[in-house]
């Protein structure tokens, strides 16, 4: 027996000493999963596998350092020669081995959001396409979705399906911007995210040889939070297991809750059938939170249909009751949170720190935000604009990244006038015109600017000239000379600080400092062990430490998720976020503000597999707290300019009775049609019946005709059905008389602005 097993509890042990064959561990919210994987990995090891046949898959690097951290503590350095990583991070250092097989060099770029949009914008002005109908957003969503389901461009063009999907919206050029931005990202040497998974499966598929090489070196295999995975993860990891078998995932299938973003919970559920003779251990003891806060959620999951069945539970104490404010309005809302705040941590001897304040969807922080202002409460947007998202931080990394890849398009278009250097906008346009006719980079323009012959003066091709000199002179230096030296050279050479310097902006002195801060992290990581993402790490001999590069730092730099390098994490402030945010943070208090029918759950998850997503969401909500959940929502709310009623949300009604706490009725009654149900009124919760766990209540509906009298009951705010479109809510209502509109948003099918003269709308009455 394993004395390195002795800290865990039974459950925790049981699933650790499990290492052979396939393995699945339903981890509870606070039950100790991280743990579990780490003990897990450690007694691998003290088993005597080695570590570089260990491959541990995560969805943060977060998560993957303080794991690689604590298993170092407990097996000593060589742990640090684990594969283990981020899906995007350990698949983008296989891709970089392995690049000349698809068509790469092994510098290949990585495009984040803000490259992908910058390429797709530029794709649409080049078809001229309307960009209001073409939003860079929302084409990357349909690439991404069709990325993370193996559809390349043409896959994508060749599904009558998806065509017509955008024929419906109005956007039929869809497959060919996903065509020229394939082909643009070539070009450039470059991946973006969703290619690394995609290439990746690519890369298992047509290369038997390769299969069996990672099939080999990867002997036992780990896979963090499995219920995010989606299809194209899936596949790799089912590809990267079959030769062995011994794979160990670990989840939790009441924590799905992004599907939106390509998650299949199908995943987890369908475990046993990819690997019949899996082995199953639950761990169900919750370390975190307090017993009512654990009743609480359970009587909350449990009523989804679609689970594996676990029991959570705690030693902890009792704990308080979640407690539920009923405001007048979001005014009221964010100053009754805020009172709360101010008397849990005079009372509590709390910190800032302690609390988070968590909403379903981004626009309900406002009133929030402005009571905590009032109250010179100090807090953060928690995920909002990161350390690398800065305006400056990205201008200094484009500059590192063209050293690397100087066929990095969105990288070269971003600086090659900042600082001014004479290099206009439109002799950038002759050049884009010329590389996109060419089908090559705008470097290979650039590079060859005399034998294109463009129509461009004299003195833009002196500069060109000059540009390109010195971006060569830097990439022929990145082999000769550390990380920070060489950055430090590129970022001032450049003259991108002495441009924010001479800038009359009183935010300028931050933009420098951020600069430095980040040439302090390329120091810090040249003083760092060698990169898990050098493939030198793997069995070095040479005790002499090696140089560390520009190009490790940047493939390691660019895979940061948002809370890296987030100088204002460890902060005194209360946390504000989205609850998709909080995932995997845990607070003393936490508030969940907005608890009103169609903000949450969300008036688009009405089907039973949508609303269990947002009870799965609000159980990861709760879940957060240790000592106290309060939740909050308005009897009346501005929505689209309008102020509109609410009644409470069905998720507070599902809380068993004994766990929450019901504020009494108060004395200012709000306006006519805005109290909440009956249900809360009376001071003490029972179950509904007119409301299923898995299911919308069946709407009564009252027809309206057409009359001037009648047309004039409908108002913003209604539910309302219509004989096409279904379902819906009245956003706004504009006009008089016979000339009265109506904004309706319907479910499935969007927005509409209805003349109520013609429309034939019915009353929902709930």
């Amino acid at each position: 027996m394993s004395e390195l097993l002795d800290q865990l509890n039974e459950p925790q042990r049981e699933a650790a000493e499990c290492t052979v064959g396939p393995v699945m561990i339903i981890a509870g919210a606070g039950s100790g999963k991280t743990r579990t994987l780490t003990y897990r990995i450690a007694h691998l090891m003290e088993l005597g596998v080695d570590p570089f046949h260990i491959l541990a898959l995560t969805f943060t690097n977060k998560a993957a350092n303080e794991m690689k951290e604590r298993i170092i503590k407990l097996v000593g350095g060589e742990g640090r020669n684990l594969w283990m990583g981020t899906f995007h991070s350990i698949f983008a250092r296989v891709l970089r081995a392995e690049a000349t097989k698809l068509g790469y060099t092994s510098s290949f770029t990585i495009y984040d959001t803000d490259d992908s949009k910058a390429a797709i914008k530029q794709i649409v002005k080049q078809l001229n396409l309307d960009p209001k109908t073409y939003k860079p957003s929302f084409v990357i969503g349909r690439i991404s979705m069709a990325k993370s389901n193996l559809l390349g461009p043409k896959d994508y063009q060749e599904n009558p399906e998806i065509y017509q999907t955008d024929i419906d919206s109005k956007r039929p050029a869809i497959g060919t911007i996903y065509q020229m931005y394939d082909q643009r990202l070539h070009n450039s040497n470059a991946m973006d995210f969703d290619d690394l998974l995609f290439n990746m499966n690519i890369l298992l598929r047509d290369f038997p040889d390769v299969l069996l090489k990672y099939q080999q070196r990867f002997q036992y295999i780990m896979v963090d939070e499995y219920q995010d995975t989606n299809y194209a993860q899936y596949l790799i990891v089912k590809k990267l297991a079959a030769r062995n078998q011994n794979i160990c995932v670990v989840g939790d299938d009441a924590q799905s809750i992004y599907a939106f973003r390509g998650a299949n919970i199908q995943n987890i559920f369908n475990f046993r059938r990819d690997y019949p003779d899996m082995k199953l251990f639950k761990l169900e003891q919750n370390y975190r939170s307090t017993k009512n806060i654990v009743n609480a959620a359970n009587s909350i999951i449990s009523r989804n249909r679609d689970q594996i069945q676990k029991e959570l539970w705690s030693d902890n104490t009792v704990g308080s009751r979640i407690r539920l404010i009923r405001a007048v309005d979001e005014k009221d809302e964010g100053n009754r949170v805020a009172d709360a705040i101010q008397n849990y941590r005079l009372g509590e001897d709390a910190d800032y720190r302690d609390f988070a304040i968590l909403y379903r969807q981004n626009s309900l922080s406002r009133a929030v935000e402005d009571s905590l202002r009032r109250m010179n409460i100090p807090y953060r947007i928690y995920q909002g604009l990161s350390f690398y998202g800065r305006r400056e931080v990205k201008d200094a990394l484009a500059y590192l990244r063209l050293a690397i890849n100087p066929h990095d398009d969105e990288s070269l278009v971003r600086i090659i006038n900042y600082p001014t250097r004479g290099i206009g906008q439109t002799t950038m346009d002759k050049i884009r015109v010329a590389a996109a006719d060419n089908d090559v980079s705008i470097w290979t323009v650039l590079e060859n600017i005399q034998d294109f012959a463009l129509p461009i003066q004299s003195g833009a091709v002196t500069k060109i000239t000059e540009f390109v000199y010195m971006m060569k002179r830097f990439e022929a230096e990145v082999p000769t000379k550390d990380a920070f030296t060489l950055a430090k050279e590129i970022i001032y050479a450049s003259g991108i600080v002495k441009a924010l310097r001479d800038e009359d902006d009183p935010e300028s002195a931050e933009r420098i400092d951020n600069i430095d801060e980040l040439l302090n992290g390329v120091q810090e990581f040249c003083e760092e062990e060698e990169s898990e993402f050098s493939e030198n790490s793997e069995k070095s001999e040479n005790s002499e430490k090696p140089m560390r590069t520009l190009d490790e730092f940047l493939q390691q730099v660019l895979l940061y998720t948002s809370e890296d390098k987030d100088k204002d994490k460890d902060a005194d402030k209360v946390s504000l976020m989205t609850i998709h945010a909080a995932k995997g943070l845990e607070f003393p208090y936490v508030f969940v503000v907005g608890m009103e029918e169609q903000i949450f759950p969300s008036f688009l998850a009405m089907s039973r597999p949508e609303l269990e997503e947002e009870r799965r969401l609000f159980y990861v909500a709760v879940t957060r707290a240790e000592k106290q959940v309060t939740l909050s929502y308005a009897q009346t709310r501005f929505n689209n300019g309008q102020r509109m009623g609410g009644e409470v949300s069905r998720f507070v009604e599902e809380i068993d009775p004994q766990y929450i706490e019901i504020p009494a009725k108060r004395r200012s009654t709000p306006e006519p049609g805005t109290l909440p149900r009956a249900f809360f009124n009376a001071g003490k919760p029972t179950q509904s019946p007119s409301r299923p766990a898995t299911q919308p209540p069946k709407p009564r509906t009252a027809t309206i005709p057409n009359t001037p009298a009648q047309i004039g009951a409908i108002m913003p705010g209604m539910n309302v059905h219509h004989e096409k479109f279904g379902s819906g809510k009245v956003l706004g209502i504009e006009g008089s008389g016979d000339s009265r509109k109506a904004t309706v948003f319907f479910e499935g099918v969007g927005q509409k602005q209805l003349m109520l003269k013609f429309a034939k709308l019915s009353i929902i009455e709930n």
